[in-house]
């Protein structure tokens, strides 16, 4: 299929983004392969991002909006996904052959999808990519690592025949790992791409703070089903990153008292035996997802 007669919808889910969404619809505007369709779902923002974002829908019949309730907070993990869910039901292109989620605050050449579509044309059973996300710092590109089946929630391109696989994501935290497990043990590949750069305007974390994001990321991983052991020596490992002592106490933290609060998990013994039996493996160097 050339890459030019790929029928892609996006869906992006934001909230209080007037800073940097002018920056993300200007990419998306230099595509060489733009989208049907593309949903902005606004989910509650108190900034100017509705006037921006109605602005660009006014002048583009291939951009749309919809606009959510502010609930008055910012909602980790299920937020982002019912607010996705609302576009995909606004969605009015059907016949599509992938489906993006595309967070707002997201910067990239225009050739960005065409190059992501041509790892997807290369690899007949790769379910889910996207780019590699690298901050700014003082001028210099700061890489962000993940495991090698890992593709950041920022930026996601679902293959039809997977997406339906997987049946769609999972409405809390974690959603954005156990989407890949998922396609991985259904036969899927998933990966980013390490040559297809997207530069994100606001370092992961930001919206709120470090604390909360460190807890949120420990929650994630214990909703998601983590193996104990695999949480162990992550946070043991992590001692020896910045912030020291801090991250791994707020992982550690997270994932604990998301058993002593006896939150629900996904709802899948099956995935989380195959997750857990992944992570076991990775533990003893064996062929895993992670490496």
């Amino acid at each position: 299929m050339d890459a030019n007669n790929i029928q892609y919808v996006i869906i992006s889910p934001i909230r209080d983004e007037e800073k940097y969404i002018d920056g993300t619809v200007r990419s998306m505007l230099e595509q060489t392969v733009r989208p049907r369709e593309w949903i902005i779902v606004n989910d509650g923002s108190s900034d100017r991002t509705p006037e921006i974002v109605d602005a660009y829908a006014r002048e583009y019949t291939w951009i749309r909006v919809v606009h959510r309730a502010n609930r008055g907070f910012r909602k980790s993990g299920g937020g982002v996904v019912e607010a996705f869910n609302d576009g995909f039901k606004a969605l009015e292109v059907h016949d599509w052959d992938f489906i993006v989620k595309l967070d707002g605050d997201l910067t990239f050449t225009p050739d960005y999808f065409e190059k992501c579509f041509a790892e997807f044309q290369r690899d007949a059973q790769l379910g889910i990519g996207g780019g590699t996300i690298y901050h700014l710092f003082d001028g210099e590109r700061n890489i962000e690592h993940v495991p090698n089946f890992h593709v950041r929630g920022a930026t996601k391109i679902y293959k039809r025949e997977c997406w339906e696989a997987i049946g769609g994501l999972w409405v809390a935290p974690g959603w954005d790992t156990i989407d890949e497990v998922k396609a991985n043990m259904l036969g899927w590949t998933t990966r980013s791409f390490a040559e297809i750069p997207l530069h994100q305007q606001r370092p992961t974390g930001t919206a709120e703070s470090l604390w909360k994001d460190l807890v949120k990321c420990g929650r994630a991983r214990y909703v998601s089903g983590y193996h104990p052991l695999f949480i162990a020596t992550s946070c043991a490992l992590r001692l020896f990153q910045k912030p020291y002592l801090l991250g791994s106490a707020g992982l550690l933290y997270g994932y604990v008292s998301g058993y002593v609060k006896n939150l629900p998990q996904v709802d899948d013994p099956t995935l989380i035996k195959y997750l857990r039996g992944q992570q076991v493996r990775r533990l003893f160097g064996r062929e895993t997802i992670w490496r």
